[in-house]
Protein backbone atom coordinates (compact mmCIF):
# COMPACT_ATOMS: atom_id res chain seq x y z
CA UNK A 1 0.00 0.00 0.00
CA UNK A 2 1.74 3.02 -1.15
CA UNK A 3 -0.07 6.65 -1.72
CA UNK A 4 -0.99 9.90 -0.33
CA UNK A 5 -4.17 10.72 1.36
CA UNK A 6 -5.31 13.88 2.06
CA UNK A 7 -6.99 14.31 5.80
CA UNK A 8 -9.10 17.08 6.55
CA UNK A 9 -7.30 17.06 10.85
CA UNK A 10 -10.31 18.36 13.33
CA UNK A 11 -9.66 20.56 15.93
CA UNK A 12 -8.26 18.95 19.25
CA UNK A 13 -6.31 16.13 17.87
CA UNK A 14 -2.73 16.15 17.05
CA UNK A 15 -0.94 15.07 13.63
CA UNK A 16 0.74 12.42 15.28
CA UNK A 17 -2.95 10.90 16.34
CA UNK A 18 -3.86 11.02 12.80
CA UNK A 19 -0.89 8.66 11.65
CA UNK A 20 -0.88 6.57 14.45
CA UNK A 21 -4.77 6.41 13.56
CA UNK A 22 -3.85 5.77 9.76
CA UNK A 23 -1.38 3.04 10.80
CA UNK A 24 -4.09 0.84 12.94
CA UNK A 25 -6.49 1.43 10.05
CA UNK A 26 -4.31 0.53 7.07
CA UNK A 27 -2.28 -2.29 9.43
CA UNK A 28 1.19 -1.18 7.89
CA UNK A 29 3.82 0.73 10.19
CA UNK A 30 4.65 3.30 7.65
CA UNK A 31 2.88 6.48 8.03
CA UNK A 32 3.95 9.97 8.15
CA UNK A 33 2.80 13.64 8.22
CA UNK A 34 3.75 15.94 5.40
CA UNK A 35 3.89 19.26 7.85
CA UNK A 36 2.52 19.17 11.13
CA UNK A 37 -0.93 21.09 12.51
CA UNK A 38 -1.20 22.58 16.03
CA UNK A 39 -4.11 19.99 17.96
CA UNK A 40 -6.24 23.28 17.92
CA UNK A 41 -5.86 23.69 14.42
CA UNK A 42 -8.09 22.27 11.65
CA UNK A 43 -7.61 21.93 8.07
CA UNK A 44 -5.96 19.71 5.39
CA UNK A 45 -2.63 16.92 6.47
CA UNK A 46 -1.16 15.17 3.81
CA UNK A 47 -0.08 11.65 4.93
CA UNK A 48 2.06 9.17 3.49
CA UNK A 49 1.41 5.76 3.73
CA UNK A 50 4.45 3.31 2.80
CA UNK A 51 7.34 3.67 0.61
CA UNK A 52 6.20 7.60 -0.47
CA UNK A 53 6.95 8.56 2.86
CA UNK A 54 10.61 9.22 1.83
CA UNK A 55 9.12 11.93 0.14
CA UNK A 56 6.78 13.29 2.40
CA UNK A 57 9.95 16.22 2.30
CA UNK A 58 8.93 18.07 -0.59
CA UNK A 59 5.08 18.99 1.04
CA UNK A 60 7.27 20.54 4.30
CA UNK A 61 9.15 23.59 1.84
CA UNK A 62 5.71 23.81 -0.20
CA UNK A 63 3.71 27.74 0.23
CA UNK A 64 0.42 27.25 2.38
CA UNK A 65 -3.00 28.88 2.58
CA UNK A 66 -4.50 29.29 6.25
CA UNK A 67 -8.38 30.65 7.38
CA UNK A 68 -7.63 32.83 10.88
CA UNK A 69 -9.84 34.53 13.03
CA UNK A 70 -8.74 36.76 15.55
CA UNK A 71 -10.02 38.24 18.75
CA UNK A 72 -7.90 41.50 19.50
CA UNK A 73 -8.48 43.18 22.27
CA UNK A 74 -6.65 40.56 24.29
CA UNK A 75 -3.80 38.44 24.62
CA UNK A 76 -2.48 34.65 24.96
CA UNK A 77 0.22 33.22 26.50
CA UNK A 78 0.11 30.74 23.73
CA UNK A 79 -0.87 33.13 21.02
CA UNK A 80 -3.90 31.25 20.31
CA UNK A 81 -7.38 30.01 22.97
CA UNK A 82 -5.35 27.56 24.96
CA UNK A 83 -4.13 30.56 26.81
CA UNK A 84 -4.16 31.75 29.83
CA UNK A 85 -6.17 34.37 27.98
CA UNK A 86 -6.14 38.13 29.38
CA UNK A 87 -7.68 42.03 28.65
CA UNK A 88 -4.69 43.80 26.65
CA UNK A 89 -5.98 47.36 27.13
CA UNK A 90 -7.57 49.34 30.22
CA UNK A 91 -10.90 50.37 30.42
CA UNK A 92 -10.30 53.94 29.16
CA UNK A 93 -8.23 53.06 26.01
CA UNK A 94 -11.30 51.16 24.55
CA UNK A 95 -11.89 53.19 22.05
CA UNK A 96 -8.62 52.90 20.53
CA UNK A 97 -9.92 49.53 19.75
CA UNK A 98 -12.97 50.68 17.79
CA UNK A 99 -11.40 53.34 15.86
CA UNK A 100 -9.42 50.73 14.26
CA UNK A 101 -12.49 48.82 13.37
CA UNK A 102 -13.40 52.09 11.66
CA UNK A 103 -13.86 52.79 7.85
CA UNK A 104 -13.61 49.37 7.15
CA UNK A 105 -10.24 48.85 9.17
CA UNK A 106 -8.12 50.84 7.18
CA UNK A 107 -5.78 51.09 10.08
CA UNK A 108 -4.95 47.50 10.39
CA UNK A 109 -4.73 47.36 6.65
CA UNK A 110 -2.38 49.85 6.57
CA UNK A 111 -0.35 47.90 9.13
CA UNK A 112 -0.51 44.94 7.49
CA UNK A 113 0.85 46.19 4.34
CA UNK A 114 3.39 47.75 5.78
CA UNK A 115 4.43 45.23 8.15
CA UNK A 116 3.30 41.73 7.48
CA UNK A 117 3.90 41.50 3.73
CA UNK A 118 6.66 40.12 1.45
CA UNK A 119 9.77 38.85 3.46
CA UNK A 120 10.39 39.75 7.07
CA UNK A 121 11.58 38.52 10.42
CA UNK A 122 9.56 36.53 13.16
CA UNK A 123 10.17 34.96 16.30
CA UNK A 124 8.41 31.53 16.41
CA UNK A 125 5.90 31.25 19.58
CA UNK A 126 8.01 30.24 22.87
CA UNK A 127 4.69 27.37 22.85
CA UNK A 128 6.06 25.26 19.82
CA UNK A 129 7.47 22.20 19.11
CA UNK A 130 11.11 23.81 18.30
CA UNK A 131 13.83 22.21 19.91
CA UNK A 132 15.88 24.52 22.55
CA UNK A 133 19.08 22.40 23.92
CA UNK A 134 17.49 19.36 22.87
CA UNK A 135 14.01 19.69 24.02
CA UNK A 136 10.76 21.16 22.70
CA UNK A 137 10.16 24.88 23.51
CA UNK A 138 6.78 23.95 24.87
CA UNK A 139 8.06 21.77 27.43
CA UNK A 140 10.17 24.59 28.88
CA UNK A 141 7.50 26.81 28.58
CA UNK A 142 5.43 25.01 30.40
CA UNK A 143 7.94 24.77 33.56
CA UNK A 144 7.89 28.53 33.90
CA UNK A 145 11.41 28.10 32.01
CA UNK A 146 12.87 30.84 30.02
CA UNK A 147 12.70 30.47 26.36
CA UNK A 148 14.68 32.32 24.09
CA UNK A 149 14.05 31.54 20.09
CA UNK A 150 16.12 33.62 17.21
CA UNK A 151 14.34 35.39 14.63
CA UNK A 152 14.09 33.86 11.21
CA UNK A 153 13.33 34.99 7.74
CA UNK A 154 9.83 34.11 6.69
CA UNK A 155 7.85 34.90 3.79
CA UNK A 156 4.23 36.31 3.34
CA UNK A 157 2.44 36.03 0.11
CA UNK A 158 -0.80 37.83 0.95
CA UNK A 159 -2.51 38.41 3.85
CA UNK A 160 -6.23 39.85 3.32
CA UNK A 161 -8.94 40.26 5.22
CA UNK A 162 -12.17 38.55 4.65
CA UNK A 163 -14.60 39.78 7.60
CA UNK A 164 -15.18 42.15 10.63
CA UNK A 165 -16.88 41.05 13.40
CA UNK A 166 -15.60 43.45 16.16
CA UNK A 167 -13.70 42.36 17.84
CA UNK A 168 -12.84 39.45 15.88
CA UNK A 169 -11.84 39.60 12.50
CA UNK A 170 -10.97 36.47 9.85
CA UNK A 171 -7.99 36.99 7.42
CA UNK A 172 -6.64 34.84 4.34
CA UNK A 173 -3.42 34.18 4.82
CA UNK A 174 -0.93 32.94 1.67
CA UNK A 175 3.09 32.31 3.61
CA UNK A 176 6.02 30.37 2.97
CA UNK A 177 7.31 27.32 4.68
CA UNK A 178 8.04 28.11 8.51
CA UNK A 179 5.19 30.54 8.97
CA UNK A 180 3.98 30.81 12.31
CA UNK A 181 0.29 32.23 12.23
CA UNK A 182 0.03 32.48 16.00
CA UNK A 183 2.94 34.81 15.46
CA UNK A 184 1.52 37.04 12.86
CA UNK A 185 -1.78 37.31 14.86
CA UNK A 186 0.19 37.93 17.48
CA UNK A 187 2.63 40.40 16.44
CA UNK A 188 -0.09 42.85 14.55
CA UNK A 189 -1.79 42.92 17.91
CA UNK A 190 1.70 44.18 19.42
CA UNK A 191 2.24 46.50 16.63
CA UNK A 192 -1.30 48.09 16.78
CA UNK A 193 -1.10 48.38 20.53
CA UNK A 194 -4.01 46.99 21.17
CA UNK A 195 -3.15 42.90 21.56
CA UNK A 196 -4.38 40.03 19.53
CA UNK A 197 -4.49 35.89 19.34
CA UNK A 198 -5.60 33.53 17.38
CA UNK A 199 -9.00 31.89 17.84
CA UNK A 200 -9.63 29.72 15.19
CA UNK A 201 -6.98 28.59 12.43
CA UNK A 202 -7.61 26.23 9.57
CA UNK A 203 -4.76 25.38 6.53
CA UNK A 204 -6.68 25.59 3.27
CA UNK A 205 -3.78 24.74 1.09
CA UNK A 206 -0.56 23.09 0.81
CA UNK A 207 0.96 23.84 -2.29
CA UNK A 208 -1.33 23.46 -5.15
CA UNK A 209 -3.49 20.46 -2.69
CA UNK A 210 -6.57 21.96 -1.52
CA UNK A 211 -8.45 20.82 1.83
CA UNK A 212 -11.59 20.73 -0.39
CA UNK A 213 -10.57 17.34 -1.81
CA UNK A 214 -9.48 16.00 1.46
CA UNK A 215 -11.47 13.58 3.96
CA UNK A 216 -12.26 13.05 7.65
CA UNK A 217 -10.40 9.90 9.42
CA UNK A 218 -13.63 8.43 9.49
CA UNK A 219 -14.28 8.26 5.68
CA UNK A 220 -11.08 6.61 4.92
CA UNK A 221 -11.68 4.07 7.23
CA UNK A 222 -15.08 3.15 5.76
CA UNK A 223 -13.54 3.46 2.15
CA UNK A 224 -10.54 1.33 3.47
CA UNK A 225 -13.03 -1.37 4.79
CA UNK A 226 -15.03 -1.20 1.39
CA UNK A 227 -12.13 -2.13 -0.54
CA UNK A 228 -12.27 1.41 -2.25
CA UNK A 229 -8.78 2.30 -1.35
CA UNK A 230 -8.56 3.78 -5.00
CA UNK A 231 -11.23 6.78 -3.72
CA UNK A 232 -8.80 8.03 -1.05
CA UNK A 233 -5.19 6.85 -1.87
CA UNK A 234 -3.52 9.41 -4.26
CA UNK A 235 0.31 9.05 -6.33
CA UNK A 236 1.14 13.11 -6.55
CA UNK A 237 3.37 14.01 -9.39
CA UNK A 238 4.73 17.59 -7.84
Amino acid sequence: MDGFVLIDKEKGVSSFFVVRTLRRIFGVRRVGHGGTLDPLATGLLIVGVGKVTKSLSKFLGGDKEYKVTARFGFVSETYDEEGPISESLPADQKKKLQDLFEEDCQPIKDIIKKHFVGEILQTPPKFSALKVGGKRAYDLARKGLEVKLEPRKIFVQDFKMLKNDLPRISFRIKCGSGTYIRSLIHDLGQVLGVGAYVERLRRTKIGNLDVENALKIEDVEKLYKEGKSEEFLKAFDR
